[in-house]
Formats: structure tokens, sequence, C-alpha cells
């Protein structure tokens, strides 16, 4: 299987390559490519070291899937060229999330939509914060339904990129000198702040990574009537989205019937014990692939309630991009 990497610099391209060489798929030869400025930059892919080549079209050539996170400006003019040489995408941008006939996957909720793609295909990788939401809230929807979602997010600097990283570095360092804070990347300082709203605002108070959320989470569960509330907003956490998740079930559950379900979903880490010392944080689960899932609880007063809450956390650079892409390319090639 030869597989492509657009984007290989970048710190979901290096997870992308981090998660292929852990992959079961053995028999694997990559190519590695990102822009011009990042040309001759040396990676290494299982024990050898492979040169970052400037991406021309015609270099994909023979390939039989491409690993794309280039952003979205450049997937949107790019990604259709590279299937007419054959070659299957599996892209990391929002640019093909909501376009009609390109599957919007996360293989543990929906890997069926993958059956029978023909090769040359777009695959759609959904964003970080909708990612780790619907892993959660699969079993649920298959057991009890689902009639309503609400959800804030808790996201880290991360999922801006590096600039973001270097940003709340920047103001962190720059408080305790007593020096001034000047935000770039963000409207606002990041560095000990809390930022209530993502990415474009669109007028009628939403901002665009709610949006994402509320209309990738219908496609991926095939409910396009389904009601979903979202509140994105950013923290100064240098890795990993959290969120705190109400969910209105079609029936009334306990407590214990909730935590069953979710406990034997492939993809869940369910953290069992209420202790604070022993919660799922950013911190904590910085570099692991699942997502994990504490504070499972019915409203107070009711043991059994058709509302149920709970917290989720995952690494938005594995599990909400690098290794999410990789086990859509897994699902595509055990199929």
């Amino acid at each position: 299987m030869k597989v492509a990497i657009i984007g290989a610099t970048g710190a979901v391209g290096r997870e992308m390559i981090s998660d292929l060489e852990d992959s079961a798929i053995k028999d694997i030869e990559v190519g590695l490519f990102a822009s011009q400025r990042s040309a001759g930059e040396m990676l290494t892919f299982r024990g050898k070291s492979q040169e970052v080549k400037a991406y021309r079209l015609d270099s994909l050539r023979g390939f039989d899937y491409c690993l794309m996170s280039a952003g979205g400006a450049f997937s949107g003019q790019n990604a259709r060229a590279i299937c007419e040489l054959g070659v299957t995408v599996i892209d990391n941008s929002s640019a093909w999330r909501m376009v009609d006939g390109v599957p919007l996957v996360v293989p543990e909720v929906n890997a069926a939509v993958l059956k029978g793609l023909a090769k040359g295909s777009i695959i759609a990788n959904p964003n970080c914060s909708t990612i780790q939401m619907v892993v959660a809230l699969k079993p649920l929807l298959d057991a009890f339904g689902i009639e309503h979602v609400q959800v804030s997010t808790y996201q880290s600097v991360s999922g801006t990129g590096q600039k973001g990283i270097k940003e709340l570095s920047g103001q962190i360092e720059s408080s305790f000198k007593f020096g001034d804070v000047k935000p770039q990347a963000y409207a606002q300082p990041i560095a000990f702040n809390v930022l209530p709203a993502i990415d474009v605002l669109d007028g009628a108070g939403h901002c665009f990574e709610e949006e994402k959320m509320i209309r990738e989470t219908r496609k991926i569960f095939g409910k396009p009537q389904l009601e979903v509330m979202a509140t994105t907003v950013r923290v100064p956490v240098y890795h990993c989205h959290s969120e705190s998740v109400s969910v209105r079930l079609s029936r009334k559950v306990t407590r214990k019937e909730a935590i069953s379900v979710m406990s034997s979903f492939a993809g869940i880490t369910m953290h069992l014990e209420d202790d604070h010392a022993k919660f799922p944080t950013p911190r904590a689960i910085a570099g692991d692939r699942s997502v994990h899932v504490a504070r499972v609880r019915t409203p107070i007063d009711h043991p059994s309630s058709d509302w149920l809450q709970f917290w989720v956390v995952a690494d938005n650079l594995k599990k909400g991009a690098a290794t999410n892409a990789v086990q859509i390319l897994e699902a595509i090639s055990y199929h």
C-alpha cells in the first residue's frame, strides 16, 4: 500500500506519521509532501529517514491513498485532481465535510458508509470536537435513541495550530515578566483567559466551530433534524479538547444502564470512579488515541431520567485528527 501524506511537517501530519507507524497495516510505503518552504526536511517512518518533498500533482501518481492535512483552501483546490489520478483522499480540513456524496466518517460510528466506495474518492475527516462527541454519543443513540444534544467545549490552543501554541507560550512568559500581552492569533489574550467563541461569527450569534459541530453530527448520525446546541470555547490549554455534554434520550435510563453501554463501546475509555484525582483531564490524556468519558450522571433527584450528562476528553491532534484519519484508512483496507 502506497500512502502519501500532504502537510507532513505540520502538527497533524507528524501525528499521522506516528499513527501509521503503529498501524496494523504492515506493508506501507509512505511519501511525505509539504509546501516548498518545508521541502527538504527529513522525517522518520518506521526507522527509516525520508526527505519531505514539495507537493506536485504528478508526484502522487502510483499512490493508493492520500492523507491530507494542508488546510481547507489547499484541499478545495487540489483534492479532486488527486482523485483523478486514482488516489483516494482522506482529508482533514473542513472543505469537503458537508458536500453531498462525500462520506464524513468516524470509523467506530459510521464505517458502513465506506462499503463499496470507489477508488479515487474523497473521504472527509470530521471536526476534532465533533469526533470525540459522536464517539461518546453513539452507544447511547443505538441503545436508547437521542432527541436533543447540548454541548459546551473547552478547546486547546493546538486546535489553532502552531501559532496558537506559540501565542499562549509567549503570553504566559510576557505576563510573568509584567510585559505587554499582545494578541495576534486570537482577538483577545488567551493566557489566563477564556474566549467564548471560536472562528467566524455568522451574524445570528453562532460561530463557525459551533455550526460545524451541529451540522457534522447530524450528517454522521444520518439524523438531519437532530436538535444540537453548541457553545465552543477556547481555553489556555496546549493539547486536548474537553466537553461537557447533556443529552435527552428517547427513553428514561439509569446511570448504571448508561455506563454499561458506554463502557463496552469501542473507542471509549470509561472512567468509573467519582474521584477528583482520577478524572480524565487534558494534561493526563495528551497523546492518547482514545475518547475518555467520565462523570456520567442523571439529574439530581432523578435516578432514572431521559436526560444524561457526562464529561468527554480527547487529544485533538490524535483522535480529533490524525488517529481518526488513519483509522479510516484501516477501515477501508479491512473492507
